[in-house]
């Protein structure tokens, strides 16, 4: 049998599947995704697990009227593909194709734009709540992973969910995983609820035996107060979700059909808060991805006979933070290092595996990990918390009232700073120099290479005070590594090139482009003084205001949001100078940018070298023919 995907027109076409169809589409799909993620990237590992589960909501529920949250969203691929996405998966996280999560303005079955974690039960609440306010019906299903679940945030929505009552079905899609292999208690408590015996007893069957006792067994069914809790507590599965007021349903088998779809079936008629909890594999049918979950979470593309992934050889920032930290660790004691589910992405797994008892991983709990942070430096460690730019937004009143506050000398690792690709709107790291700059007590650093971050992580460890190092997705410049480290002077740019007819500050990724358009614009006869600025705050106040008086032309370039950003930094300098200096400030203009790969969104946003020279030639035109005073060359400190 084959071709069953080719037969799906509509959902409605997988309701009248059979049990072999179903199975067999399940290949299918498999086959689907395999080979379109291999061309073009995403998320395999999380897709692979769930295609039975995606067919089973299909099978039980109609998306275009009932609503499906998937948390996080990475694992909506096959949700796609079911709803009428097939033939664009191979524009998957591509420019101007499907977004890689859920997305209510592509197609009528996405219920809620997701991207972050352990927001699907709050959402699903929401709707549940407006559903029945406007006396409508229809269901609302969340779809949460055990390591979503580690959120505070997901318990907070259980707990209220299950204080409303309301009619509402959470699906805990237990992999074991989230992105690095989970941690903490409720991960523990979840593994004894799949692999006890005992768990797998009901409250139904409790009862049952109760009864059965010869005489007294009645009575003790009427009256069974408090031993009936005790009995409970020992014997009953997903106590800590009854508890919270749902009905628990599990474990069941997220791959088998005949057992989901039965299961699916009856909740949805069921009234109240339910929680099915369905055990799936990450990775299943695909040998590579299931023997290397975590490589297979988000994958870029790959060989699918060897399962290789092609890579690039120059060294990722990231892997160079990881290799500095292992470094520093050796010499200095008080050196920890905190991540949140994240030690594979972030760069710690090899820190994790030299130094267990000085890493700690939090889950997905960013508030958790700089407070737990702030702690451990006030009790005289060093620690150094490392969590993507977009989630890091999570924790911002932690870094103020915890950290920043108590000037503690915390140190943040911030990767996928700025535009980050194809994953999007939900993870482009585009507001950390916005939302941290006016966080009094912080120091901010932005690389623009390699040696600029081994350097910049060499000054933190001398700051007393908390400090913010940012720095972008994937390869760095591909510079030579140089043995010794500097101690940067907090606040002190550094000046790249001299010319006389502009300026222009870059920081970070910025410098990148700046200095391309120095290339190209020198080509038009206009020389550019090209200052990486290294440090956000404190700023270069001293060159900013000799460029105020120097220069009648100044450009800012930082793949941040204008608004808050850098540039905006530097105009207020200047305005609290008193230095009137016409300026052009590149950056992330004030908006949500789409995914695609860097080069096109750079290209998009009019942010790539040639599109900045065209914004100065067009805004000042008079460059082309400027009368040079060569005395500006000399540009230094007076």
């Amino acid at each position: 049998m084959s071709g069953m995907l080719d037969k799906i027109k509509s959902t409605e076409d997988i309701k009248r599947m059979n049990l072999k169809e179903m199975h067999y589409l399940a290949g299918e799909i498999r086959e689907l995704l395999i080979s379109s993620i291999s061309q073009c990237g995403g998320h395999l590992a999380p897709n692979l697990g769930v295609v039975e589960l995606s067919i089973a909501l299909q099978y039980v529920f109609d998306t275009s009227v009932d609503r499906v949250i998937w948390d996080v969203g990475h694992q909506s691929y096959v949700h796609k593909i079911l709803t009428g996405r097939k033939e664009a998966m191979m524009s998957l996280r591509q420019y101007g194709g499907l977004s890689g999560f859920p997305k209510s303005e592509e197609s009528i079955h996405d219920a809620f734009n997701t991207g972050h974690s352990s927001t699907s039960i709050s959402a699903a609440l929401g709707i549940a709540a407006a559903r029945d306010l406007q006396d409508q019906s229809y269901s609302v299903v969340a779809v949460i992973g055990d390591g979503a679940l580690t959120g505070g945030m997901a318990f907070e929505a259980l707990n209220h969910a299950g204080n409303e009552g309301r009619d509402l079905i959470v699906i805990l899609n237990d992999n074991e995983m989230s992105i690095s292999r989970n941690v903490g208690a409720m991960s523990g408590y979840l593994n004894r609820l799949r692999t006890d015996p005992s768990y797998s007893r009901t409250k139904e069957e409790i009862e049952t035996h109760l009864m059965r006792i010869p005489g007294i067994g009645p009575n003790i069914a009427r009256a069974a107060g408090r031993f009936k809790d005790l009995v409970k507590y020992l014997m009953v599965p997903g106590i800590i979700f009854e508890e919270l007021g749902f009905t628990y349903i599990g474990p069941v088998n997220g791959h088998d059909l005949e057992e989901i779809l039965p299961v699916l079936n009856n909740a949805s008629k069921m009234k109240g808060p339910v929680l099915i909890h369905a055990i799936t594999e990450k990775g299943r049918g695909y040998e590579p991805a299931r023997r290397d979950p975590g490589t297979f979470h988000g994958v870029g593309p790959f060989d699918i006979d060897t399962g290789k992934t092609i890579k690039k050889p120059i060294k990722t920032y990231t892997e160079i933070f990881g290799e500095y930290m292992v470094d520093r660790a050796q010499t200095d004691p008080r050196v920890v290092a905190i991540t949140a589910a994240m030690a594979n992405g972030t760069g710690l797994s090899e820190f994790a595996a030299r130094y267990p008892e000085r890493f700690f991983d939090t889950g997905i709990c960013e508030q958790h990990a700089v407070t737990l942070a702030a702690g451990m430096a006030k009790a005289g460690l060093r620690p150094v918390v490392a969590i993507y730019s977009t989630f890091l937004q999570r924790a911002y009143d932690q870094i103020i009232h915890d950290v920043a506050l108590q000037r503690l000398p915390v140190i943040f690792a911030i990767d996928r700073a700025g535009l980050v690709g194809e994953d999007g709107p939900t993870h482009h790291g585009i507001f950390d120099l916005a939302y941290l700059r006016n966080i009094p007590e912080m120091t901010i650093m932005a690389p623009s290479n390699e040696n600029e971050l081994l350097d910049m992580l060499h000054t933190a460890f001398t700051i007393d005070g908390p400090v913010a190092i940012r720095y972008p997705r994937g390869a760095g410049e591909g510079v030579p590594i140089l043995s010794d480290r500097q101690i940067l002077n907090q606040g002190e740019s550094k000046v790249l090139k001299k010319g006389p007819d502009l300026a222009i500050m870059a920081i970070g990724r910025g410098v990148s482009i700046a200095r391309e358009v120095a290339v190209l614009i020198e080509e038009k006869g206009i020389g550019t003084l090209l200052i990486d600025a290294r440090f956000v705050k404190p700023l270069d106040t001293a060159v900013i205001r000799r460029i105020g008086n120097k220069y009648q032309k100044l450009v800012t370039i930082e793949d941040n949001c204008l608004d808050g950003g850098f540039g905006s930094a530097v105009l207020e300098v200047l305005a609290k100078n008193a230095q009137n200096i016409d300026t052009l400030c590149i950056g992330i203009p004030d908006e949500f940018v789409e995914h695609g790969k860097v080069e096109l969104l750079f290209d998009y946003l009019n942010m790539d070298a040639v599109s900045v020279v065209e914004k100065i030639i067009n805004r000042w035109p008079e460059l082309l023919g400027y009368s040079r005073e060569l005395g500006l060359l000399n540009f230094g400190k007076n």
